[in-house]
């Protein structure tokens, strides 16, 4: 006779899918209420828990809300990593793929926009948030100038470590000003004419490298 498999969930996993309905739900209040309005009851409610769950996995709310951006910040990152493994290999494709995920449906959407900017503003006075919502993410310049460099390098661009900077500086500021203009106008946002923008900012900073259609791999 097979032995009967026990089927039910082991508490390591019931407690990690609490613990993830949790910050989920947390997610969704602070996209819907902002920071003031999520509060614990908002979050069990729509997490279908009881409120000791909350000081069970995360001594509190505080810390919830920590996890809670730290999630948002890993989501952004899988998603970018994702898109940059499928790009070209060349620094003008990686960088293109940066842009072009950055401004895409799958971060740039009213649900994402709205936690984000609740998380940058709370991050003025809670530096445990503003660790994983900084518009100055240090993993994220250091990526893009690496990139830069590597093209202001095959460009001959004289002093390239500063060509580098100043394209990921302005190609950044570039991104968060799209990303704020579609906070305040979601509607009348046009993602095509965003990315145009940028690409249109490197096809002046590096003509031989990008146009207004996206990289121009040089040849090497």
């Amino acid at each position: 006779m097979e032995r009967q498999v026990d089927k039910k969930p082991t508490r390591d996993i019931l407690r990690e899918r609490n613990r993830m309905a949790l910050i989920t739900a947390t997610l969704d209040c602070v996209a819907e209420l902002g920071i003031a309005g999520t509060s614990v009851s908002a979050i069990i409610e729509r997490a279908g828990l009881s409120r000791g769950m909350i000081h069970l996995h995360f001594d509190g709310k505080d810390k919830l809300l920590e996890e809670a951006a730290q999630q948002l910040n890993a989501q952004y990152y899988d998603t970018l990593d994702a898109a940059l493994l499928a790009a070209g290999p060349s620094p003008e494709e990686q960088v293109e793929a940066i842009v072009r995920t950055d401004l895409s449906v799958d971060l740039l959407n009213e649900r994402y926009a709205n936690i984000w900017y609740a998380f940058r503003g709370e991050a003025r006075k809670r530096d445990s948030i503003a660790v994983f919502s900084n518009t100055r993410d240090a993993r994220l310049r250091n990526r893009i100038f690496q990139t830069f460099l590597a093209i202001a390098r095959s460009a001959e661009c004289p002093e390239p470590e500063q060509v580098a900077r100043d394209a990921a500086h302005g190609t950044l500021a570039l991104l968060e000003g799209m990303w704020a203009d579609f906070l305040l106008h979601p509607h009348a946002f046009r993602r095509e004419e965003a990315t145009r923008i940028v690409l249109r900012f490197l096809a002046g900073l590096f003509p031989s490298h990008f146009t207004l259609s996206g990289a121009q791999p040089a040849e090497r």
